[in-house]
């Protein structure tokens, strides 16, 4: 960090937070005086959005029922609203650090509810795939130095995940591929041409809802079996493509399958994500293969690892006997919605609000929300309480973890009036503690 004028900062080597590919070599120029960052070096136009809109907003630091209010004023209506509820949600964690996701598995535990993160809405599958099939795994610098083929399958980095192609798998120069580009063969599958597409060796066109027929069918041809040529009219891709994929995929030094939502959001759901992880393990007689998920939140896969460590379970968990349990469909946050069984929610760092189903937002309407937020959103705007928090590696350091589970120290860039996720959470816990302990100590002195 340094300073190259009276209002103005460089802040070297700083993290973006707005996607899973958490670049952290920005260098960002900082205005002391207005709170912004009128520079973003390096980052792509993504990243350079994500800084511009981040400044300090003459807000209050939360509200309640509409009204302004201090944070803790807004803490003990929150916890009031917690420790009154027979089945409380907790549901987001993908847009905050680790340390804030620890905290609100503390307070799932203690209150015996429901924690979920917006894995459930995306990747859900690919967590479930893991546990079924395993994952032959890598970090993306070792793709970058060694992978000479790389296959995307269902998703459309060039919008979504910009240097990821530039960055990590595609153009980068590596240790074992000198000429970057040129030393890499590039595969894309998808249902349609995307802007991605043009970046492909050769590009797969599958027909919708077919990608777990097509992935079967080259897992087939890994292992020597004989495919009919109709697999052309079910998945839309010939038999011969096939035959040279697989050949390629075989001999190939390096390979990695890089895969999207385009997998765990349409039919098939988890078994397509288990069959390209399956794939991965197949080539590894043959040659280093691995898979891996391309992430869209900036922390969500912390939030995995978080809500991992702390309960055994990734996302959709549920404390309410006491101990955790995992039953996707059941203890998912769409579905607690949908069915009106939550009576409270806990919505941290992001906007269901504004993407569930018109079922799930009509019960949120009907129950007390408390919403952790650098911004408004339609969330915020259905709370009983709102929180205006600071926004993660912009105004707070912490931990997050890359789509490669690979974790990054957050260097914040100029400091915020609200308080971090993390600071607000810690507080709520330790409110709610006493509120519980009262609540359940009354009970069992009336109930002896």
């Amino acid at each position: 960090m340094s300073e190259i004028g009276q209002n103005l900062r460089v802040v070297e080597h700083a993290t973006c937070t707005f996607c899973g590919c958490v670049c952290d070599d920005m260098d960002l120029t900082v205005d002391l005086d207005a709170k912004r960052i009128t520079k973003a070096k390096n980052a792509c136009t993504l990243g350079r959005a994500w800084f511009a809109e981040h400044t300090i907003e003459d807000k209050p630091p939360a509200r309640i029922d509409g009204k302004p209010a201090t944070t803790a004023e807004a803490i003990e209506a929150a916890a009031q609203i917690l420790a009154g509820a027979r089945l409380p949600i907790i549901y987001g964690l993908s847009d905050t650090t680790c340390e804030a996701q620890r905290q609100a598995v503390a307070i799932a535990d203690l209150m015996h509810g429901n924690i979920d993160t917006t894995t459930s809405v995306c990747h859900g599958p690919s967590g479930i795939a893991f546990q079924g099939v395993g994952e032959s795994t890598a970090t993306l610098g070792e793709i970058k130095n060694r992978a000479d083929l790389v296959i995307y399958w269902g998703g459309n980095p060039a919008e979504s995940h910009p240097r990821h192609f530039t960055r990590y798998a595609v153009t980068p120069k590596g240790m074992y591929i000198p000429n970057g580009r040129k030393d890499r063969y590039v595969v894309l599958a998808d249902v349609r041409r995307t802007p991605s597409a043009p970046v492909a060796d050769l590009f797969l066109l599958v027909k919708p809802g077919r990608d777990f027929e097509l992935l079967w069918a080259l897992r087939a041809l890994v292992k020597g079996r004989k495919i009919d040529p109709s697999i052309e009219e079910s998945t839309g891709i010939p038999l011969a493509t096939l035959e040279t994929l697989v050949e390629r995929m075989k001999s190939c030094r390096y390979g990695v399958l890089f895969f999207g939502m385009g997998l765990t959001m349409t039919r098939g759901r988890h078994f397509n994500s288990g069959a390209i992880l399956a794939l991965a393990t197949d080539l590894n007689e043959y040659t280093h293969f691995v898979a891996k998920p391309v992430r869209g939140h900036g922390n969500v896969t912390g939030a995995d690892n978080v809500v991992s460590w702390q309960t055994g379970y990734p996302f959709g968990v549920n404390f309410s006997r006491g101990y955790p349990r995992f039953n996707p469909g059941e203890f998912t946050t769409v579905d607690l919605l949908s069915r009106g069984e939550a009576d409270a929610a806990l919505i941290i760092a992001s906007d269901p609000g504004s993407n569930f189903p018109k079922r799930a937002i009509e019960h949120l309407k009907r129950i007390p929300v408390i919403v952790l937020d650098a911004k408004d959103t339609d969330t915020t705007e259905l709370a009983r309480v709102a929180f205006r928090t600071a926004t993660y590696g912009i105004n707070t350091t912490g931990t997050v973890y890359r789509m490669d589970d690979v974790p990054i120290t957050l260097r914040p860039a100029f400091d915020s009036p609200f308080p971090g996720d993390e600071e607000v959470l810690t507080a709520l816990k330790d409110r709610l503690r006493v509120l519980l302990n009262e609540k359940r100590g009354g009970a069992l002195r009336k109930a002896a």
